[in-house]
């Protein structure tokens, strides 16, 4: 299949994800540019970018496979004895990691499906699948000791999160009865794995019982499913020591005033009055005031432009630096815009050109050019954006709709609706930066949709290039 180098799309109601690879020596910068309308009320008084980016910006790093890497899904694997048990625990990693992935994306789109029809073929496809995986991965257990209770580990996991998978879904399926058929095959699918691990005696009667017991033991197997596939993030915070000095140098600024102030209102008082002290006092309480209003211009001042973080990802098994990253999240003028940005900007109808508050996150990726674990040559990148702190400042719909029929007059509520206009831009190397763009659509309580608009006449694209599908049967892992 073949779509964008970078993918753009919905995660969950209120969040959306960007998603792209990177190979061996690659240096890649990002940047996305959010235009949010003025009437949202979003601005750098009512949204502080530090805290939105530890609180609402999550990233996923790892090895991706198209599959040629996936000895374990191969019938040949577990009679090739020259493998040790490190590679044998690595490729399981990769290919439950990859399965995990895969049905947590796509539970998650096909839940926001509102077609009945739609939903329930989606679901028993999915369900097919995940039968199909399954039997794959089973079918070449390992027979030695020293290796099959890692295999036992992810096959454990693997069922558990099917099975959660398929009965949430089914909790809020729309509610029909034509489609039971269906609806009984994914319960007997659910049960069937329930007791599958219950016949290998995977968790103990205890565990099981309780919630909150089985939800933590498949966190920690989780985890060691993601051992040598996931990357290991060192996320520092730059400009610590400037900030200090901007501290430093906007308390000389207001100390200098205050110094001259309190100078002037001595000459001006002779002696120690209640006056002259309760002119200190003003003095001294201006000085609070505008102290931290005067460090915080400086600072955004100095701060313009420059990354706000960097992060180093490496090999949890190697320890090896795999890549390096620079982040950078601001609120931007559009003065300062590129003009590639600004063209593409032009080209919105007249209705959409509104006033709105440009936020700006960046990432620029060098990626190392050695040092990758053996056999693989791909890392995957996937950021969330969740849009929940944008909603809390929407008003929700207050208008209504009248309409007149046979001499009856009757109402409906309308819900207020915004438009985030998105602008991507992607440089690779030296090469000219590519773009697209996308119109995000959403109200106080969801996202409504996301459709990528046309560039105008001149503007890069973004080349077309191959993308590996996670599931739906175009996934590398049933190859």
């Amino acid at each position: 299949m073949y779509v964008s180098k970078v993918r753009v799309k919905q995660e969950e109601s209120l969040s959306i994800k960007f998603l792209h690879q990177m190979e061996v020596g690659d240096s890649r910068r990002l940047d996305l540019y959010f235009f949010l309308p003025k009437e949202m009320g979003i601005n750098p008084q009512s949204l502080n970018e530090e805290e939105y980016y530890h609180s609402s910006i999550t990233g996923r790093r790892s090895y991706y496979s198209s599959g040629l890497h996936l000895p374990l899904v191969q019938s040949r694997f577990v009679s090739q004895k020259k493998r040790t048990v490190e590679e044998f625990r690595l490729y399981l990693n990769l290919f439950a990691y990859q399965f995990s992935v895969a049905i947590e994306t796509d539970s998650k789109e096909l839940a926001q499906i509102e077609d009945f029809e739609r939903f329930y073929s989606s679901l028993d496809e999915l369900s097919e699948q995940v039968i199909h995986l399954l039997k794959r991965f089973r079918r070449n257990e390992p027979s030695d000791e020293k290796w099959k209770s890692y295999f036992e580990n992810a096959d454990n996991y693997l069922s558990w999160l099917c099975e959660q998978r398929l009965l949430k879904l089914l909790a809020h399926a729309p509610r029909t009865s034509d489609f039971n058929e269906i609806n009984d095959r994914v319960v007997a699918l659910c049960r069937a794995e329930a007791l599958y691990r219950q016949e290998r005696s995977y968790n103990s009667s205890q565990t099981i019982k309780d919630p909150n017991r089985i939800a933590n033991k498949m966190l920690l197997l989780r985890r060691l499913i993601q051992q040598g596939v996931v990357l290991k993030e060192d996320l520092k915070t730059l400009g610590v020591g400037l900030k200090k000095m901007t501290t430093g140098i906007a308390t000389a600024m207001v100390m200098l005033v205050v110094s001259a102030l309190i100078i002037k209102a001595q000459g001006f008082f002779s002696g120690l009055t209640i006056a002259l002290v309760l002119t200190l006092a003003v003095i001294y309480g201006f000085r609070e005031i505008f102290k931290d209003d005067i460090r915080n211009a400086l600072w955004r001042q100095i701060q313009k432009g420059r990354p706000r973080w960097s992060r180093t990802l490496s090999d949890t098994t190697s320890k090896n630096t795999v890549a390096r990253q620079l982040v950078w999240l601001e609120f931007m003028r559009k003065k300062d815009l590129p003009d590639a940005v600004s063209q593409i900007l032009t080209k919105r109808h007249s209705q959409n050109k509104i006033d709105a508050e440009i936020f700006h996150y960046g990432i620029h990726t060098k990626v190392s050019q050695k040092d990758f674990l053996a056999g693989y040559s791909t890392i995957q990148e996937q950021v969330n954006f969740s849009f929940v702190p944008f909603a809390r400042n929407l008003e929700r719909g207050k208008a209504k709709i009248y309409k007149e029929q046979d001499g009856k007059i009757s109402n409906e509520s309308v819900e207020r609706r915004y438009q985030v206009n998105l602008i991507l831009a992607l440089r690779e190397g030296k090469q000219a930066p590519q773009y697209a763009r996308y119109k995000i659509t959403m109200n106080r309580s969801a996202i409504i949709e996301i459709t990528e608009s046309d560039l105008p006449s001149g503007v890069a694209t973004m080349e077309e290039a191959p993308f590996k599908e996670e599931l739906k049967g175009k996934s590398p892992l049933v190859e």
